[in-house]
């Protein structure tokens, strides 16, 4: 029986071993045989005259007549492979001018833009190329642009009207009621606003009430100055107050509100207020929030002490229904201070304490 290697040995063609058969692997040419010189004749070689080299020798450039120089043989080259040129006067020229070229190559290039250090220098004007004027009407063009900065620049104006606070108070047995917000209109540097704020008992009235109408003027990204009038209608006697003072965003995200009032009559007043929305889901946010009232005096019509007059600390969890639309509950702990508790007291009225509160947040 023959085996099975065999049977497959047989069937296979030839194969050609040859290397120079292989896909590139086509061997060089030989090179050709040396000829051989004649019989009797020995091979000779006439050898080749080279130029003696020349040695380096130093030169003095403010001294030396260039144009009698043989500059062939400097460059160690055969005279006679130079073509005829017209001679340089090498002597004419500012071989210090020459050096410091080739210095100033090796320095590095003067600074300029963002790499200039910090200094009080006016920047320089930005660039406004208009090429679209040398074709269209420059004046047309100019009324576009204007359009144009107005509506994509900040130019535009706009409105909203936000309710901050609308809550219901439940304190130790004597329920009320609070509110707090504003409305404003205009644009992104001028703004008119007005404030209003105030609370009262569910069966007792009104007690605060007021209402700011303000100029609002951006003094950078984050803050705007605020002046105008603020007009108190509760408790009475009622009074008129100038107003100025600063609002926006501080570091970290909290919203401050600074503002000092002085009345017709003299009374100085001043109030600091802010809050920080803390993000716990993307519906659910907690917001604590405080606020102080000041008094550069007494003023007991109206029941103020001098000093640090009533505070109030906040802690509001609410529920972002639409971001137009969150209703909250929290706690809210309020307090008279100083003078104005002790008036208080001497009135029979009550100084404050903690209180469970829920209401609505909105703006639109």
């Amino acid at each position: 029986m023959i085996p099975l290697f065999a049977v497959l040995a047989m069937a296979a063609p030839a194969q050609d071993h040859a290397m120079h058969a292989m896909p590139g692997m086509t061997l060089p040419a030989k090179p050709a045989a040396k000829r051989k010189p004649p019989a009797g004749k020995p091979a000779t070689s006439k050898p080749v005259k080279r130029p003696a080299p020349v040695a380096p020798v130093a030169m003095d450039h403010a001294t030396m007549d260039h144009a009698t120089m043989d500059h062939a043989q400097m460059g160690h080259v055969p005279a006679e492979s130079v073509p005829d040129a017209a001679p340089m006067d090498h002597g004419a020229m500012d071989h210090t001018a020459m050096g410091h070229a080739a210095a100033s190559a090796s320095e590095p290039p003067a600074k300029t833009g963002t790499d200039l250090p910090a200094g009080a220098a006016p920047a320089p004007p930005a660039p406004m190329p208009h090429y679209a004027d040398r074709v269209w009407n420059p004046a047309a063009m100019a009324q576009a642009r204007k359009a144009m900065m107005r509506e994509e620049g900040g130019g535009q104006t706009f409105a909203q009207v936000m309710l901050d606070l609308a809550e219901f108070q439940i304190r130790d047995g004597r329920d009320g009621y609070r509110w707090e917000g504003g409305a404003w209109f205009g644009g992104d540097i001028h703004r008119a606003v007005v404030k209003s704020e105030g609370e009262g008992d569910l069966g007792g009235g009104l007690e605060v009430a007021e209402v700011q109408a303000l100029y609002s003027r951006a003094i950078g990204p984050y803050f705007n100055l605020q002046a105008g009038v603020r007009h108190d209608a509760r408790p009475g006697p009622s009074r008129t107050y100038a107003t100025i003072g600063v609002e926006g965003l501080a570091p970290y995200w909290f919203e401050v509100d600074v503002a000092a009032f002085v009345a017709t009559t003299g009374e100085v007043l001043g109030r600091v207020e802010g809050y920080y929305d803390q993000r716990l889901t993307q519906r659910l946010i907690l917001q604590p929030r405080v606020e102080v009232n000041l008094s550069a005096q007494d003023v007991r019509r109206r029941g103020i002490g001098s000093g640090v007059t009533d505070a109030e600390l906040g802690l509001r969890l609410r529920y972002e229904v639409r971001r137009e639309f969150a209703p909250y509950v929290g706690v809210s702990w309020e307090r008279r201070l100083g003078d104005t508790a002790r008036f208080a007291r001497a009135a029979g009225a009550d100084t404050g304490g903690l209180g469970v509160v829920a209401g609505l947040r909105a703006w639109f």
